[in-house]
């Protein structure tokens, strides 16, 4: 089974649609069944200019228990994002670097005396 697409605003692009299944074998590939997912698009906010209509829209994703929202402009942006955080779901988390000897020494001498 695939990814639950839900739309209130007329649906999902034919690119997204088609790059759909590429996304679905990459989380299946991290350990993630597709099925357990829904998508959600919504208008972002009400259109400013009425005959151009809203130009962001929210994408919500509903998995399990949790929930995570982002607003985007179109679904392939929100596509690309999801793919990497479907990605960086084995990553460990990148930790800060501690300040180098340079920049420790610079940061003593510019304090005032």
């Amino acid at each position: 089974m695939s990814i639950i697409l839900q739309s209130t605003v007329g649906g999902f692009s034919t690119q997204f649609m088609r790059k759909l299944p590429l996304v679905e074998r990459a989380m299946r590939d991290h350990g993630l069944e597709p099925s357990e997912f829904v998508i959600s698009k919504d208008y972002a906010s009400t259109a400013t200019i009425p005959i151009m209509g809203p130009f962001f829209f929210n994408y919500s994703v509903y998995f399990g228990e949790e929930k995570f929202t982002v607003t985007e402009p179109n679904d392939m942006v929100f596509l690309d994002y999801f793919l990497k955080r479907v990605l960086a779901a084995d990553e460990p988390p990148e930790l800060p670097r501690p300040p180098g000897l340079m920049q420790r020494f610079l940061g003593w001498m510019s304090q005032p005396v």
